[in-house]
């Protein structure tokens, strides 16, 4: 009798064994970084679909693109500058310093932007925001997991 997870119309020469790919300890699962890629594409796509479709003009459009790219960058480099402290990696008072100003400076930009726009309804501005937010948020996910793989292989 087959087992349940067999398929019958394979035959017993046409299955090959899965090849598992070890990880190394400390990185992250493929998983978790398919999941944090999937998160940065749905909410940069979500976003900028969003914006093409607005019925703003092309400078407002210009402004909500800049903040969303502003921020993004401003989110990895926090996010490295932090990680870099925490490692004992020298990190200049002044880069520091910066990138958790430009990420304030970023988010409270895109926040003023939206509590100023008279042409958004509330639920556009809603979803501007969390599809900002999740696209930092999954930019930083990124850079840690890059960071955290790069770790593992290094300790080999």
């Amino acid at each position: 009798m087959a087992e349940f997870n067999e398929n019958p119309l394979m035959k017993n020469e046409e299955k090959k064994p899965k090849v598992k790919v070890e990880r190394k300890e400390g990185e992250p699962t493929a998983a978790f970084k398919g999941a944090s890629w999937a998160a940065l594409v749905v909410g940069v796509s979500a976003y900028l679909i969003g914006l093409f479709n607005a019925e703003m003009e092309l400078n407002e459009k210009g402004y909500y693109f800049a903040v969303l790219v502003f921020g993004l960058y401003a989110a990895v480099s926090l996010q490295k500058a932090v990680r870099d402290k925490e490692e004992d990696i020298p990190v200049s008072g002044i880069y520091y310093g910066l990138s958790w100003f430009a990420v304030i400076v970023a988010i409270s930009l895109m926040a003023i932007g939206l509590y100023n726009a008279g042409s958004i309804v509330l639920s556009e501005k809603g979803f501007y925001g969390m599809a900002f937010v999740l696209s930092l948020f999954a930019s930083i996910t990124i850079q840690k997991n890059i960071r955290d793989t790069q770790v593992a292989r290094e300790r080999n």
